[in-house]
């Protein structure tokens, strides 16, 4: 996973909480967001993302 791939998702995942913390979203749509937050960092966190291996996408530039 490239640097700008994993900044992205952390930007994205801060911003989902962001929602959530200013009550812009609510209820059973917030608890979705939130895990897609979650996921985010993790694979970011991680380094690897299931879904690229299964597509064969790499965003990485060394190999």
């Amino acid at each position: 996973m490239g640097a700008l791939d994993k900044s992205l998702r952390v930007l994205v995942a801060i911003m989902i909480a962001l929602l959530y913390y200013l009550n812009v979203v609510s209820g059973t749509l917030a608890y979705i967001l939130m895990a897609v937050a979650i996921i985010l960092l993790i694979t970011s966190f991680i380094n690897f993302c299931p879904l690229y291996t299964i597509f064969g996408i790499n965003t990485c530039k060394r190999k």
